[in-house]
């Protein structure tokens, strides 16, 4: 156990002297452990992991791997909790363990094995960014080891949040994924004067002009009743806090910036570019609204959602899962954009002063639970699609 601990800080501690973070640079997360990590947060993941290693697992006989249950369609899955990184993971196996690892061949070598519980509840761990999450969820999906076709996948990680939205802490259920990276973009300093911003979609004229969507993965829009179903579960919930968390929102003059965090229902956007300040963010809030027709409302900032979705349609499209068991919730570790009188460049630099993470992190759990649980307890009310009321 001393060895697993050892190994485990030191990588740790590579990853945290290794990895820097700036606004030009295609990189919001590391491929390790991400710099949404305070290093004050270290002393707190290690006691994750000291106890994820007393961890009970079920008895594994030599069938354990292969993961299959018998009956040539693999191991069924109530809900399948997709993380990113290895703390969004852990929140959900240090609580609902015992688990049974099933190794799968493709997933990212950090985390190479789907944990699943006796409630056929699992937790998988894509790696960071969209390109791993793209490949581990098509590995995952194109498996012959478990049977997903009546499988409800939570996507449940951590993000930027705008402070006009929400707080750090605040868990946030999306109805609509936006891709903020498929956009033609200028230097701001070489712009024509009359753009807000550099960006623009791509083969259009101008900034307040709606692309083509030629790609397909700009937007995706996720079952609105289950979105729903999640949120009325969670909304009443009592979300994790901290006194840094506390005294950051402080330094905001509006709600919901500077109110307790509380789960809510608004939009997600991801890019892999780790982006921070106002006019960026006005951007985020326009683009989201343009590709979404009006009806998306832009609130977190992360890598993968998109990446994620278009990896499950792949699998959708040969009947291997259904699209419309996809819910996303995403809790803010920190601002997008600085307080007034506080500079972009500081806010980004010092994100990890706000102390959002260990709450977001605590209330993926939070948020999320209550659904994992109705699907797992009332499954014959779930098995043939979200509950009508």
């Amino acid at each position: 156990m001393k060895s697993i601990v050892r190994s485990s800080l030191d990588s740790l501690l590579r990853s945290a002297r290794s990895r820097t973070r700036v606004v030009t640079q295609p990189t919001r997360l590391s491929t390790r452990i991400p710099a949404r990590i305070p290093a004050l947060g270290l002393a707190a993941v290690m006691a994750t992991l000291l106890f994820s290693a007393c961890e009970p697992t079920f008895a594994q006989g030599p069938d354990s791997s292969r993961g299959g249950n018998g009956n040539g369609r693999g191991q069924p899955v109530k809900i399948m909790i997709i993380s990113m990184f290895g703390p969004e993971a852990q929140v959900w196996l240090a609580k609902l363990g015992p688990w049974k690892a099933i190794h799968v061949a493709g997933l990212s070598a950090d985390y190479p094995v789907v944990n699943c519980n006796r409630q056929e509840v699992c937790v998988m761990t894509t790696g960071m960014g969209h390109a791993n999450a793209a490949a581990s969820l098509m590995a995952l999906t194109f498996s012959d080891k478990f049977d997903l076709r009546r499988t409800y996948f939570m996507i449940a990680g951590i993000a930027g949040i705008d402070p006009m939205q929400g707080t750090v802490g605040s868990a946030a259920w999306a109805k609509y994924l936006v891709d903020f990276g498929i956009q033609w973009e200028l230097d701001a300093r070489e712009k024509p004067e009359s753009w807000p911003s550099g960006y623009l979609g791509i083969n259009t004229k101008s900034p307040a002009d709606k692309p083509p969507l030629d790609y397909k993965t700009e937007v995706f829009k996720l079952n609105p009743d289950l979105a729903d179903a999640a949120y009325a579960l969670s909304k009443n919930v009592v979300l994790a806090d901290s006194p840094e968390a506390q005294a950051a929102r402080a330094k905001f003059s509006y709600a919901p910036a500077n109110q307790p965090p509380k789960v809510i229902q608004c939009d997600t956007l991801g890019s892999d570019t780790w982006w921070s300040g106002k006019y960026i963010g006005e951007r985020a809030r326009d683009w989201t609204k343009l590709v979404t027709d009006g009806k998306g409302v832009y609130c977190t900032t992360q890598q993968e959602d998109n990446a994620t979705y278009e990896a499950l349609s792949r699998a959708a499209s040969v009947h291997r899962v259904d699209l419309n068991r996809v819910a996303a919730v995403r809790s803010g570790s920190d601002f997008d954009r600085p307080y007034d009188g506080q500079s972009a460049s500081d806010n980004l630099l010092t994100y990890a002063a706000q102390g959002g993470f260990a709450p977001a992190i605590a209330n993926l759990y939070r948020a999320g639970n209550p659904l994992v649980q109705e699907i797992a307890t009332h499954w014959t009310e779930w098995r043939d699609g979200v509950p009508q009321h």
